[in-house]
Parts: structure tokens; C-alpha cells; sequence
């Protein structure tokens, strides 16, 4: 059925002119028919009121769905979004004589009731709106057609023509998806088989860039998506959704089939210019055809997810206990804002030890989130989520400004050879709006910058960030490698960035106590960081043979169960208090 004949349908069963609009394209981009429905209920006649005309509601409706960003950093793009909503807009009030609002084009008013009886008694919804409706149609799929990556039409009143060309790669990027989804929709209905999600990624595909270059990298990019267009037929449909993950849906009719279908994509991929590559994959076999797809896609990148984590097989089936995720992940996005308004997010401190001076030397800042009704909510369950959606610049903000309180609270009391760490994220390297944020923290409380030490972990580096650390280190702060050993890059990031201390990753302790190599590889490194003139941290402490061995070979800052746990700041002061002798 055309756009038309779904959204007349709809009008003729009694759905007022926005849901017949909001409907009639709903599902070619993955979203559920009746959620739809029910979210554009109140605009039609107006609002109800006789006001913006429903199809003009529907049309903003259906841009959103089609172009429409979670990232709220995408200005350009949401700019671009709302040059696709002026132009329906306008184009909608010059095909109805320069009328927008619903008393004017039925000549009625829903509002009133004697005019809302003439309505009904005259039938204008069934005469009138049908004319609107495909009016409304032709315009949005004018508009989308010209969004085609074919068309190549994007306008934009900008002279940054690498904008333009970043925007544009990201719109046809859009524009596949939809495409995409829509294939898979009409599949869903048309099949009288079962269906199969199947999304996958490359392991450890940064390596491959940091080894080989980013132009390897998309030629591996290409080299996939080649495969995949060999090995799927017309009614098997496949995506580059980001980066390295891909996704696949396919007809079925035995689990078997499917899983000799995956491992058909794994050999087919699995060698590129004598480089081997490895995937993870997720399966979801789809239960509910009228499931939203992007809901759908979800499950099976649940199931990818746990496969990067599974040693033993790298195809991990979607289950229902999966489920679980999603609920957490919601919850957290629609908490977050009101945690920070509300300080439910709290600053809790892990003291540093030296092991000769058995002495508190500073303290790591971590973050825990004190949920009124759910109690502590750990950070493996949120900080994944807000560091996806950009929301861990916040609370990171909020944790950065409470240690700067406490260590202005310790300075009060004479304490003021206890720096505390805060870890700065891979989100605020690429600008510099938290140097500011950071040096306000410190003027605010009158603080020496020493005392504020700053985290960035080993796997966040690239140039630019390298360059962001020399700027740091240039305006006085003390930078600590954080994880150092987690990775695969730490010597380079040594080299290329002026770090102060490293902190030795949990697992040099986990390696040093399995095999006498470990405990070898570990006095090396002690040896080449005081040979450079780092300080050296080591993390993870939690037995009285990993101090001993560590202040044997060297190593005497330390950090880890053995000593204290995480403890909220109030406790870690009277411990610190105890510490120095002040009572």
C-alpha cells in the first residue's frame, strides 16, 4: 500500500488526520504502529481546539522519525531537521491558500460545540481531510526522496564546506537505515517464515586501526560490507549501523540454518590482506513480528555484547533475562537529569596508601549513585549508559566540584598533603570546555592545582587527546595514566603523553600472583617508570603477600580492598583526620 491508500484507510476507521499521517509512515521506520497512534492522539482537530492542523503535527512527527538524533550535541544536524519541518511548513500553507490551522481549512472550529455538531453532521473529516492528507503526503515524500543518498540534497547556510561533507556522510548514513528498516518491515509481513537478527562486530577493531591506520581500517569497513552483498540475497538485508557493527536479518526456518548462515559470514570475513579478523556475533530470533525493529535491533546487540564477553563461544543468542538491561538502561536515562538536580549522584573516596610510611597519601574520587527508592545503584550498571549519551560530562562536573570542596574542607584543618584523583573522560579530551570547568573548580576554592589530580585512562589516547594532555600538564596539573597495562598501547601512550604517575592496572596483580613471568614483568616495569621519573601506583591491592611483594620490588604507592574500600567522603575525612593525628 502506498503512503496514501495507509493513511486514507486509517482516516476512514475513524483515526483523526495526524495519527493517519503518523501511521501511514510509522513502521518503514521501525517503530510500532500503535505506539504511534497513541502518541499523536491529542493533535488531531487542532489540538482539538481548532489550532495547528494535524497533518502539519504528523508531518514534525515523521521528520523526527526519519532524521531524528539522540545526541543533543548534533546542533548542525538538528539544525538540519528543523530546515526539513520549515520547508514542509511552508510548502503545506502555499498548496492551502495560506491556511495552517484546522478551523480555517474545514471552516469549522472542534473547539465549539455547536460547530463541532456541523462537523459531524456535514461530514467535512471525511470530505475535506482525505485532500489535506494527500497533500501533506506529496510534500514529505518529496522532501524524503530528496534526502536519498542518490539525490544528494542537503541544504545548509553554512560556508564550512567540511561541515557541509560531515553532515551529509552522516544524513546518508540516515538514510540507509531507513531504507534498511523499511526492507525489514516489509519482510516481517510478507514472510510466512521465521526471522533472525544477527549483529556482529570486529574484536578489538581499535587495535587494527592503531596498528595499521585508519584508511585500513575502512578498507576491513568495505571488505565486510562486500561479503555481506555476495552472501545475502534479495530478501536478506544487511547494514553498517556504526564503525564496525554490522547487522543482518534473514529469513529461517531451523536454528541450524541460522547458525550456518553466521559462520558462512565469519569465514567468508574472516581474512583481509593476511590480517585475521574476529567477530562477536548476537542472535536474536525474532518472537513478535509487531515488535518495534529498533527494539528488535536492541536485543540482538544485547546478545553481541555478552559475546564479546564470552570466552568460550563468540555467538551468544538473545535471552529473555536480557531483558533486565533494557529496564536498567530506560530507568537510567530517565533518572539521570533529576539525579543531578536532586544530588542523588555522591562523591564516595578510595584512599592511596604508601606502603613504608603505612600513611594515607590522596585518595581517588568515584562516583555512586543513592537512588531514594532502588538504594545504591552501581556505576558497571550506569556509567556505560551516560557515557554513550554524553551525560558523563555532567557527572563528572558534579564529581570534580565536590573534590574540590573536600580538599578546601581538609586545607581548613591543616591537611594539605592529600591530593584526590578525579577521572576525566574520553568526552571531554576532544574539547576544552572542562580545562575551564576545572580551573573555576580550583579558583572557586582557593586550592593549589596539585591537590586535584586528573585520571584519563590509557585506552583514550589519540593525537588529539595527547595534545589536550600536554595542555593540561602546561597549566600545572598533576596527570595520572589510569589502567596502565589494560590495553595494548601503554608504552606509546607514554611516549607520546606527559603523564606524571602511572597506576598500574588490577591485572599486573592478578598476573603476578599466577606466574613467576608476571611478577617479572612487573619489577620491569617498576624498574622503567623510576628510570623515567614517574611515580608508580598500583591498583587492585587486596592481599598481604601482593604488599609484601610490592614494597619488595619497589612499588610502594598502593591502592586496593587490602587497605579500604570506597568510602563516602564523610568517612574517608574522619579516617584522614585519624591518620594525621587531628582530632
Amino acid at each position: 500500500m502506498t503512503h496514501t491508500e495507509k493513511a486514507t484507510d486509517f482516516l476512514m476507521q475513524e483515526f483523526h488526520c495526524s495519527q493517519a499521517l503518523a501511521g501511514a509512515f510509522a513502521e518503514e521506520f521501525g517503530y510500532n504502529l500503535k505506539n504511534v497512534m497513541k502518541i499523536s492522539t491529542c493533535f488531531g482537530g487542532g489540538m482539538h481546539r481548532g489550532e495547528l492542523c494535524g497533518c502539519i503535527t504528523a508531518a514534525v512527527m515523521i521528520f523526527g522519525m526519519a532524521f531524528g538524533l539522540y545526541d543533543p550535541q548534533d546542533k548542525k544536524l538538528e539544525s538540519f531537521g528543523y530546515k526539513n519541518a520549515d520547508e514542509f511548513f511552508s510548502r503545506f500553507r502555499e498548496r492551502m491558500g495560506g491556511k495552517t490551522l484546522c478551523k480555517e481549512i474545514l471552516g469549522k472550529d472542534f473547539s465549539k460545540p455547536d460547530e463541532l455538531a456541523a462537523i459531524r453532521r456535514e461530514g467535512l473529516v471525511k470530505k475535506v481531510c482525505p485532500h489535506v492528507l494527500q497533500a501533506s503526503i506529496e510534500i514529505i515524500e518529496d522532501i524524503l526522496r530528496r534526502q536519498d543518498e542518490d539525490g544528494g540534497y542537503i541544504r545548509l547556510d553554512t560556508a564550512d564546506s567540511a561541515e557541509t561533507e560531515k553532515i551529509q556522510t552522516v544524513m546518508k548514513s540516515v538514510n540507509r537505515q531507513n531504507r534498511f528498516r523499511k526492507n525489514v518491515h516489509e519482510l516481517l509481513l510478507a514472510s510466512d517464515r521465521k526471522i533472525g537478527f544477527i549483529q556482529f562486530d570486529i574484536r578489538r577493531f581499535k587495535i587494527i586501526n592503531d596498528l595499521y591506520g585508519e584508511k585500513f581500517g575502512d578498507e576491513v569497513l568495505f571488505f565486510i560490507r562486500d561479503r555481506l552483498g555476495e552472501l545475502c540475497n534479495d530478501r536478506q538485508f544487511f547494514l553498517n549501523l556504526r564503525s564496525d557493527v554490522f547487522i543482518v536479518v534473514t529469513e529461517y526456518d531451523t536454528e541450524q540454518d541460522l547458525m550456518g548462515f553466521v559462520r558462512r559470514i565469519e569465514e567468508a570475513a574472516a581474512l583481509f590482506k593476511n590480517v585475521r579478523l574476529q567477530f562477536a556475533f548476537g542472535v536474536y530470533f525474532v518472537d513478535d513480528k509487531e515488535m518495534e525493529i529498533r527494539q528488535m535491533e536492541d536485543r540482538a546487540a544485547m546478545a553481541r555484547t555478552a559475546a564479546k564477553e564470552n570466552a568460550v563461544s563468540n555467538v551468544i543468542f538473545y535471552k529473555e533475562q536480557f531483558k533486565e538491561f533494557l529496564y536498567t538502561r530506560k530507568f537510567i536515562e530517565e533518572n539521570m537529569r533529576t539525579a543531578i538536580a536532586e544530588k542523588q549522584f555522591k562523591m564516595y573516596l578510595q584512599p592511596k596508601y604508601s606502603i613504608s610510611r603505612n600513611r594515607i597519601v590522596g585518595a581517588e574520587a568515584l562516583v555512586r549513585w543513592m537512588h531514594p527508592e532502588r538504594g545504591m545503584i552501581y556505576p558497571n550498571d550506569f556509567i556505560p549508559v551516560i557515557e554513550e549519551n554524553g551525560f558523563i560530562k555532567m557527572v563528572d562536573y558534579y564529581i570534580w566540584e565536590e573534590a574540590s570542596r573536600f580538599i578546601r574542607k581538609c586545607a581548613d584543618i591543616g591537611i594539605e598533603d592529600c591530593p584526590v584523583s578525579v577521572n576525566v573522560s574520553r568526552h571531554h579530551l576532544r574539547d576544552t570546555e572542562f580545562v575551564h570547568v576545572l580551573i573555576n573548580d580550583i579558583k572557586k576554592q582557593q586550592i593549589d592545582k596539585s591537590l586535584l589530580e586528573l585520571e584519563i585512562t590509557e585506552t583514550a589516547n589519540d593525537e588529539q587527546i595527547g595534545q589536550m594532555a600536554m595542555r593540561l600538564k602546561i597549566d600545572g596539573f598533576t596527570l595520572l595514566m589510569d589502567d596502565f597495562g589494560s590495553g595494548y598501547s601503554s608504552l606509546n601512550v607514554l611516549l607520546e603523553t606527559p603523564f606524571d604517575v602511572i597506576k598500574l592496572d588490577k591485572k599486573f596483580m592478578d598476573n603476578m600472583m599466577a606466574s613467576g613471568k608476571g611478577k617479572l614483568i612487573l619489577e620491569h616495569t617498576v624498574s622503567m617508570a623510576r628510570e623515567l621519573g614517574l611515580g608508580l601506583l598500583a591498583e587492585g591491592v587486596e592481599t598481604k603477600e601482593q604488599v609484601d611483594i610490592l614494597g619488595k620490588i619497589g612499588c610502594d604507592n598502593v591502592q586496593g580492598y587490602y587497605f579500604a574500600r570506597p568510602m563516602p567522603q564523610e568517612d574517608f575525612f574522619d579516617l584522614l583526620k585519624k591518620d594525621r593525628g587531628i582530632k
